[in-house]
């Protein structure tokens, strides 16, 4: 089992910044920190962590925010090289690794009101450890500013940078604040994704497909439009990130999205699903069997997707889409494809005992229903 993430947050990753800061001014009082920042972190969680080590800083470095985010700078290590996208590691060089994650904090705090200065920090912590989180709060308050600046850096020399004006800008990031104003109008972002979709770092271009599928979720006819535009002659680079983009438009079958990716037709033929076995105990699986029969008279390109309906507590359901197949089948061919879907218990999901609905999609339409029962 993975080490949680909170664990990166412990006394020892305490001590090394103190180290790396007090070589970067002497008069920095580690001892003070290691103890403020030390002071019940094992009882926390990941981002309660992260926010106790903030303050600590905030107590701790020079109350003048220039001086503070001068001294950030100088203590950080050597940036990280294009191709190690992890941006985690810790080094004996400086600062940098998941301990940045609270000097992102710190600078999202007392940097808010010297927005310029921040941002350039901001622009150097990201090169040794993301800083999408703290940039977001400039968005909130000085969004003007912030923008033009990330503009600026689409044209940056690191990777690193360039994927921060796609990753920190995004409407809907996880464990990050939201960003409402861009949820309710994407548009201010749309010329930094089009300036970024064509990067040569994978990197960068996987930020901005997640960015496209997080506008989708709230304006599916602005990701719908982006495909349209950009998916005609598209490299091979670009339809990977534009396919990633349109995943969630995808599996709610939405009609131009699925038209662009020439999935649009309706399906002719039947379909049918069984499903085994019809009862099951929580941890076990099912296996979904799915069967096409094509009709008409020319070679039909298919999406096919499941849905299932998870019971609730209060006896209603909730749908969840799950993909499937991409596949072309020829006038009159009958094809059947399978799945096992494990009934295991998650995190992100708790399950109820009672008749779960399987739906099956063929290019985003529903064409048949069996059931299951979860004992």
């Amino acid at each position: 089992m993975p080490e949680p993430f909170k664990n990166r947050f412990d006394a020892a990753a305490v001590r090394s910044a103190a180290g790396h800061l007090s070589r970067a001014w002497p008069g920095f009082d580690g001892e003070r920190f290691v103890a403020l920042a030390t002071a019940g972190l094992d009882a926390l969680e990941l981002k309660a962590r992260v926010l106790h080590i903030a303050r600590a800083l905030g107590e701790t470095l020079p109350e003048r925010f220039e001086a503070a985010a001068d001294m950030l700078e100088a203590a950080l290590a050597p940036a990280e090289p294009d191709d190690n996208a992890s941006g985690s590691a810790t080094s004996d060089s400086g600062l940098s690794g998941w301990v940045l994650w609270s000097a992102g904090e710190f600078v999202a705090q007392r940097g808010l009101a010297h927005p310029e200065r921040a941002l350039r920090a901001l622009h150097a912590f990201t090169q040794r450890f993301t800083a999408e989180f703290a940039i977001r709060p400039f968005l909130v308050e000085h969004p003007a500013l912030t923008l033009r600046t990330l503009a600026d850096w689409v044209h940056d020399p690191s990777a690193h940078v360039r994927r921060l004006v796609s990753e920190g800008s995004r409407p809907r990031l996880p464990w990050g604040l939201q960003l409402k104003t861009l949820i309710a109008d994407p548009s201010p972002t749309l010329p930094l994704l089009r300036a970024l979709q064509d990067d040569p770092s994978a990197y960068v271009r996987r930020s901005v497909a997640n960015h496209l599928n997080d506008i989708a979720r709230d304006h599916p006819a602005v990701v719908a439009a982006w495909l349209e535009s950009h998916l005609p002659d598209a490299s091979p680079e670009r339809r990977a990130l534009l396919r990633h983009a349109s995943r969630t438009l995808i599996k709610r079958g939405d009609v131009r999205v699925l038209q662009a990716w020439g999935l649009g037709a309706a399906f002719e033929g039947e379909a049918s699903l069984e499903i085994s076995p019809e009862a099951v105990l929580l941890g076990e699986q099912v296996l979904l069997s799915i069967t096409l029969r094509a009709r008409g008279a020319m070679s039909q390109r298919v999406a096919i997707d499941y849905v299932v309906h998870h019971v609730r507590a209060d006896g209603g359901s909730n749908p969840k889409v799950f993909k499937g197949w991409v596949t072309t089948l020829r006038p009159g061919e009958s094809r059947t494809v399978t799945r096992r879907h494990a009934l295991r218990p998650i995190t992100t999901r708790r399950y109820y005992p009672g008749v779960h609905r399987v739906e099956i999609q063929v290019n985003g339409r529903v064409m048949t229903e069996a059931a299951f029962r979860l004992t």
